[in-house]
């Protein structure tokens, strides 16, 4: 006798919703994301959509119908609720546009909890658009399963961020003069922390001497080579995870 097919299939499509959910409830996808769901994942009556608020977790849906303009889902089992991220803030100055939509992907799939943009004095933007960003964070939590999506907060001056900075938390610096084996400082740091990392040309001299002057700033390096401020990021971004991060298993 052949085993009853595990539902909902590991293949289902996942999306966020705006929430809380509940069981029993329908739902009514329109736009973009009903176009992904009837036209490209290619639904129809019966088959599964998991569905995540951001709030409660990850819900297993079933579509009660799949039309031109939106696709209706009956909520049924909640599958799991929404996850401890670790304490971990990515400070980002901002880079070309396809460049950081990168970082905005790679440090969502991760696993940061808050990512700040920075602007500084060698960045080749100054703004950030925040509907784009929220999607690609978005796009990428659905992509990685992540249940809860990372803060999103409008970017800042390097000075005031640094000015308004909390004294519990760390912030490792990445610094491409040099600092102490990054590896190393995560290790031996416990409690809140960050990463700040620089823009295509780096920090000036003076930004730099004011990181460096924060009492909460730990400089390290990421070796022996020049990274790119997108690679440097998903660099650190993984060794603070493996090292002290939720990889570890602990």
């Amino acid at each position: 006798m052949a085993a009853t097919p595990a539902w909902p299939p590991r293949s289902a499509p996942r999306l966020f919703v705006s929430g809380p959910l509940l069981a029993g409830q329908t739902l009514v996808i329109e736009g973009q994301q009903a176009h992904y769901l009837a036209k490209v994942m290619r639904v129809g009556s019966g088959d599964a959509v998991i569905a995540c608020d951001n709030a409660t977790g990850e819900w297993a849906c079933m579509v009660a119908s799949a039309g031109k303009r939106d696709v209706v889902l009956e909520v049924r089992d909640h599958l799991r609720g929404r996850e401890q991220v670790p304490d971990f803030t990515l400070c980002a100055a901002l880079l070309k546009k396809p460049n950081f939509d990168l970082v905005l992907e790679k440090a969502t799939e991760l696993g940061v909890r808050t990512i700040q943009p920075v602007v500084t004095r060698r960045c080749v933007a100054d703004k950030l658009n925040p509907e784009r960003a929220l999607t690609i964070v978005t796009e990428a939590a659905e992509q990685c399963a992540r249940t809860a999506l990372p803060d999103l907060e409008e970017p800042v001056k390097l000075d005031a961020l640094l000015r308004d900075w909390p004294q519990d938390r760390a912030l490792f610096f990445a610094d491409e003069t040099g600092g102490a084996p990054a590896a190393e400082v995560f290790r031996a740091h416990t409690g809140p922390a960050a990463l700040l990392v620089g823009p295509e040309g780096g920090f000036d001299e003076a930004e730099r001497a004011a990181i460096r002057a924060l009492p909460q700033a730990r400089a390290i390096t990421l070796g022996p080579r020049i990274l790119r401020g997108e690679t440097a990021t998903i660099a650190a971004l993984g060794l603070w995870m493996g090292v002290s991060g939720d990889w570890t298993g602990d």
